[in-house]
């Protein structure tokens, strides 16, 4: 599914808002979340799951072709961990 698929979805699901305003809600939901992550603040959505962003520390990797060491810089890291209802949803289907 893309956002173009959520709106359509939501825009059927609620008749009385218009698809331009579908559109407006999952276009500012999106921002606000793009917005915590990039202050790093850990969002929680109940029943669905919490985002958070990591530190990730630089490393050492090597080059395959090579076998040279190459120095990996350290970054931000985007983890998401499904919450219960989620994983139970994912589960049911799956089975």
């Amino acid at each position: 599914m893309v956002k173009a698929d959520l709106i359509d979805v939501l825009a059927a699901r609620f008749n009385s808002i218009t698809k331009d305003d579908t559109e407006l809600a999952v276009n500012t939901l999106l921002r606000a979340l793009q917005a915590a992550m990039a202050a790093r603040v850990h969002i929680e959505i109940r029943g669905f799951g919490s985002f958070s962003v990591t530190p990730r520390a630089p490393r050492m990797g090597r080059n395959p072709r090579t076998g040279e060491g190459v120095a990996i810089p350290g970054r931000s890291e985007i983890r998401f961990k499904p919450g219960k209802a989620l994983r139970e949803a994912v589960e049911k289907t799956s089975a």
